[in-house]
């Protein structure tokens, strides 16, 4: 599940005058803006102490319908990593949602808070922000390469086409420096589901604060489309308990989720101590239900 956290994000990314990195907008081939490598502290080993540099603001879309621009990049004391923006609605009477489809660090599809209504002929300025956690938590602390998926579209009417549908590279350090997030095998890692459209694999299990037991997963979506992932008929210890679970991954990314249960789920069960996990889980077209699902596994654990 997409969980929308209200939590301290992620630090900064920005470093010190050294060369110059690139903005690449797709579809145009526009490229505006520079940003630099960090620095080499002392000639060794690679310094992560990054520093502030000048920002060149770009626009991502200018068209009849709305402007997007990026306006800068920086820490906000309150929540972490920012990509800030200014946003215009060009219409005479429609109120515009601008908002992100999607959006990626280094390959891994990442929660993001952004969504701003926009009324008829108005500005607006909106922060990006990133809920970072699981990037950090899997030693991704360079982003190299910030890729976000814009939709700008009626507010009062989502069956109208959007009137912009655009995707925009960042690249803090450099394009030729842009890398793609590959994990590593760990000891500990279930594999749920392995075929050429997808990998599915557990890679922990711990007591959340907030969410309650979980089991940490990674996704790999090797289609060319958005994948749904599921889980449905779970049981813990031989009763059935629903989880707190189900998140999409856009084609040819991966991501980090968790399938959590609430302490009341187990409570009510009489469960102090997980045996045995079962559930079915599904991997499926997020665009298109009547499909073939990718995955349809009975899976077994045993933590």
């Amino acid at each position: 599940m997409k969980r929308i956290f209200a939590f301290v994000l992620t630090m900064v990314m920005l470093a010190s005058f050294a060369a110059c990195g690139m903005v690449d907008v797709e579809g145009d081939g526009e490229v505006g803006g520079f940003f630099s490598p960090i620095a080499d502290g002392d000639g060794g080993e690679e310094d992560n102490t990054l520093m502030p540099v000048d920002f060149e603001r770009y626009v991502v879309v200018d068209n009849e319908y709305c402007t997007i621009e990026i306006t800068g990049i920086g820490e906000d004391i309150l929540w972490g990593y920012s990509i800030s923006t200014q946003l215009e609605n060009k219409s005479e009477d429609k109120t515009y949602m601008f908002s992100l489809q999607s959006a990626s660090i280094n390959g891994v599809e990442v929660d993001s808070l952004f969504a701003a209504e926009v009324a008829p002929g108005k500005k607006a300025v909106e922060n990006i922000t990133f809920l970072e956690d699981d990037l950090e938590n899997n030693g991704i602390e360079q982003y190299t390469d910030i890729q976000l998926d814009f939709r700008v579209y009626d507010s009062n009417d989502w069956t109208a086409d959007e009137v912009a549908l655009v995707s925009t590279h960042i690249y803090p350090y450099g394009g030729e420096n842009a890398t793609t997030f590959v994990r590593e095998a760990k000891p500990r890692d279930v594999v749920l589901v392995d075929n050429d459209s997808v990998t599915v694999l557990a890679t922990g299990y711990r007591e959340d604060a907030l969410w309650g037991y979980t089991i940490d997963i990674y996704i790999v979506n090797k289609t060319e489309t958005t994948v749904m992932v599921s889980v449905d008929e779970a049981s813990v210890n031989g009763f059935m308990a629903d989880p707190f679970f189900a998140t999409d991954v856009v084609a040819g990314k991966c991501a980090f989720a968790s399938i959590s249960w609430s302490d009341s789920e187990f409570e009510k069960s009489g469960i102090t101590e997980v045996e045995e996990i079962e559930f079915q889980l599904r991997v499926y077209d997020y665009n298109n239900w009547m499909a073939d699902d990718f995955a349809n596994e009975k899976v077994t654990l045993k933590p």
